[in-house]
C-alpha cells in the first residue's frame, strides 16, 4: 500500500475527472491520500471530499502565501476546523520566499501560530518552506521559529513533515534533531534537482511520500498536472537511489505515514 501524504485534489484542474483520477490512485495502490489547506474554504473543500471518497483525509491551515488576505477570524476558523475528526495535520503552513508578489510580513507570525496549533490539538505539523534559488533563508528562519516555539521533544510522536523536501543538503539532520520527518515527491526524479543524492543517506523510517498534486509531476510526467497514482513512481526511484525494492520503501513510509497521521 502507497499513502500519497499531500495532494490538493480539490483544485479546479481535478474539477472534470476526479473520480477517474481516484480511482486511478487506488489501482496504483495508493490506498489513503491526504489533502493540505491552502486557506479556510480549502478546508471546507477538502472535507467535502472526505465524505465523498472512502481513504482521503484533510488539514487546515493557512498556507504563507495566502496570508495577505488572512486575518485573526481566519485563525479562529482553522482552529475550530483542527477538531473535525477527518482533520488530521495542521497544513500546511510555513514561509515563502520566492512569491515577491505574495509575500507578506506576518508569514513569520503565521507560522508559530499554526506551531502552536499543532501543539494545542495534538496534530501533526506540515511545513512548505520555499526560497529564491540557491538561498536557504525560509529553511533557516523556520528552523529558529521551531526551536523557539516548538515544547521539548519528548520522541512520543512525530511532529510532522517538512513537505517538498528539494534540500538544502542540512536540512535532513536538523529535520530529524526536531522530530520530523520529510516528504519526498516528483522532485527526486529530477535529473538537476539534487534531492536523490541527498536523500541517499537518510534512513527510509525519516521519509514519506507524496506528490503535491497537481504540481511537481515526477519523470515520465513532468509538465503534466500530477496526480495521486504517480506516488508509486516516486517510491520506485526512492527505491533505485536506495538499493531496495519499491515493496520496501512502501511498507516503509507507509507505516510512517500511519503513525504520524492515527491512519488505520
Amino acid at each position: 500500500m502507497l499513502i500519497d501524504t499531500h495532494a490538493h485534489l480539490y483544485d479546479q484542474r481535478f474539477e472534470k475527472d476526479l473520480d477517474d483520477v481516484v480511482q486511478r490512485a487506488q489501482e496504483a495502490g495508493v490506498k489513503k491520500i491526504l489533502l493540505p489547506a491552502v486557506d479556510v474554504k480549502s478546508v471546507h473543500q477538502a472535507l467535502e471530499l472526505c465524505e465523498r471518497y472512502e481513504g482521503v483525509y484533510a488539514m487546515a491551515a493557512i498556507h504563507p502565501t495566502h496570508v495577505p488576505e488572512a486575518g485573526e477570524n481566519d485563525l479562529d476558523a482553522i482552529s475550530r476546523l483542527c477538531d473535525e475528526p477527518k482533520v488530521v495535520a495542521v497544513g500546511e503552513s510555513g514561509l515563502d520566499y520566492y512569491w515577491d508578489k505574495y509575500y507578506d510580513e506576518r508569514q513569520p507570525e503565521f507560522f508559530a501560530h499554526h506551531i502552536r496549533l499543532s501543539v494545542e490539538k495534538y496534530l501533526p505539523l506540515i511545513i512548505h518552506l520555499r526560497d529564491k534559488q540557491h538561498r536557504d533563508g525560509a529553511h533557516k528562519d523556520a528552523v529558529k521559529i521551531l526551536n523557539r516555539e516548538l515544547p521539548p521533544y519528548d520522541y512520543s510522536h512525530i511532529r510532522g513533515i517538512f513537505h517538498c523536501f528539494t534540500g538544502p543538503d542540512w536540512l535532513p539532520k536538523a529535520v530529524e534533531e526536531l522530530g520530523f520527518l520529510i516528504g519526498v515527491g516528483g522532485a527526486v526524479t529530477f535529473k538537476n534537482s539534487g534531492v536523490a543524492e541527498i536523500i541517499k543517506d537518510v534512513p527510509l523510517t525519516q521519509i514519506v511520500l507524496e506528490t503535491d498534486a497537481p504540481y511537481m509531476s515526477p519523470v515520465p510526467h513532468r509538465g503534466k498536472r500530477n496526480e495521486p497514482a504517480w506516488t508509486a513512481l516516486v517510491a520506485q526511484k526512492i527505491a533505485e537511489v536506495k538499493g531496495c525494492t519499491t515493496a520496501e520503501v512502501a511498507e516503509i513510509t507507509s507505516a510512517n505515514a500511519r503513525q504520524m497521521f492515527c491512519l488505520r
